[in-house]
């Protein structure tokens, strides 16, 4: 089987996901292309260069639908010959987009691609496609759906995580991202975005709070509380499914949980023969790959299995892997990754994560694994596992080699 390697990873800044934040008058199309001609400038792809562009993102309605890859190719400077196509595996959209990628080339299918993803959120709020798992009775009654915020205080109540826990956790992702930007760690793939006179409207994560404390945070109402115990009560659905569960308890708020931001991501993915025919090294190997099917109700403990399947798959144990970037949808997840893995907190999300940064949900996955990639070349560390809790309950995973 042919290897597939990272040749390059870029990002735009996270801008606020609300009609005040700086990106909410850039387009889903404006930020795809955005991230498709750096890498077309950075990289020198003639032509047709890749075999496709795979491009994850969520809500793929109004200005994100009608196959918004295919529409941010036409729309770039790349070639018109290079396809595009969009996939939804909701927060893991851009990291499946780059699995995929890099299994096509794997076996055979091209010598490279560009995968990554997109989300506008403060454009196309999430949700707004009005899909049956959580709209149609037939489908939410049956699986005993609850939202995902309520998923992420029955995992806090499940496995004993209290409210200070999440909190310290947030206040520490906040203080990890300013330290990363102070120290200019993430200058080597953040593209600024720029309107149409080349001016720049956004260069920097613009979602982080570093002022966070312990205080600011203890002050906030849980978001989910109300939602769980008066209405519609969510509560009482989860515990028919989990009787052992005397009550829940609501730990998440605003503070502690993913920020509603807008950004994209890309990755150029190819073989070993494709980047030297065009003089180009390849920053590492992706090692592996998977996907995996939880529990829908609670939803969000997907990185735990897709974890141990990868590390099986790949004949690897949990102590080969360097570095860790657990996508920090809510604090309990990643609470619950290490806790089941007993890892060191200092070998995951070292550079803060979602809580400090933002979610834009169909770019996150490339964006984390970027991040990765980064920290494990500025360190020297051989070896990283990006991975990410799903909605309606999956996981996915990626494993990274440097070469």
């Amino acid at each position: 089987m042919t290897d597939a390697y990272i040749y390059d990873a870029v990002r735009t800044p996270r801008g606020k996901g609300r009609k005040d934040g700086s990106l909410h008058e850039v387009t889903a199309l404006r930020l795809s292309t955005t991230a498709l001609n750096a890498l077309k400038d950075r990289n020198g792809l003639e032509g047709h260069a890749v075999e496709d562009v795979i491009w994850g993102n969520v809500t793929q309605v109004g200005e994100q639908g009608a196959c918004l890859a295919r529409t941010a190719v036409l729309a770039s400077d790349l070639d018109e010959s290079i396809p595009g196509v969009s996939i939804n595996r909701f927060c893991a959209s851009g990291l499946e987009a780059v699995n995929m990628a890099a299994n096509q080339v794997r076996g055979g299918a091209g010598g490279a691609y560009i995968a990554g993803g997109v989300e506008s959120m403060s454009r196309v709020p999430m949700g707004s496609d009005g899909g049956a798992i959580a709209a149609d009775p037939s489908v939410a009654m049956e699986m005993y759906f609850v939202p995902q915020g309520i998923g992420a205080d029955i995992i806090a109540t499940q496995y004993g995580f209290t409210r200070d826990q999440a909190d310290a956790l947030a206040v520490e992702s906040q203080r990890r991202a300013k330290a990363a930007w102070d120290d200019r760690r993430f200058a080597k793939s953040v593209v600024p975005v720029r309107d149409v006179n080349g001016l720049t409207i956004l260069d920097r994560d613009e979602h982080m709070r570093p002022e966070t404390d312990m205080q600011s945070l203890g002050a906030l109402k849980p978001s989910f509380k109300e939602q769980g115990e008066v209405m519609p009560g969510f509560d009482k659905v989860a515990m028919l499914k989990y009787p052992h569960l005397e009550r829940i308890e609501h730990i998440h708020h605003a503070g502690n949980s993913s920020g509603i931001v807008d950004g994209a991501s890309a990755v150029l993915i190819g073989s070993k023969e494709w980047g030297e025919a065009r003089g180009l090294t390849p920053r590492a190997r992706i090692r592996a790959t998977a996907k995996i099917g939880t529990d829908p109700t609670i939803m969000l403990t997907g990185p735990v299995p897709v974890t141990q399947k990868i590390l099986r798959e790949s004949g690897m144990q949990i102590g080969d892997i360097d570095l860790f970037e657990v996508n920090e949808a809510f604090a309990a997840v990643v609470l619950r990754f290490m806790q089941a893995f007993e890892v060191d907190p200092e070998r995951v999300n070292v550079n803060g994560g979602a809580i400090a940064m933002g979610h834009p949900l169909g770019a996150t996955g490339a964006m984390i694994l970027g991040t990765l990639l980064d920290e494990m070349e500025r360190t020297d560390r051989e070896t990283g596992l990006a991975t990410l809790c799903i909605g309606s309950g999956m996981g996915a995973a990626t494993i990274l080699e440097r070469v």
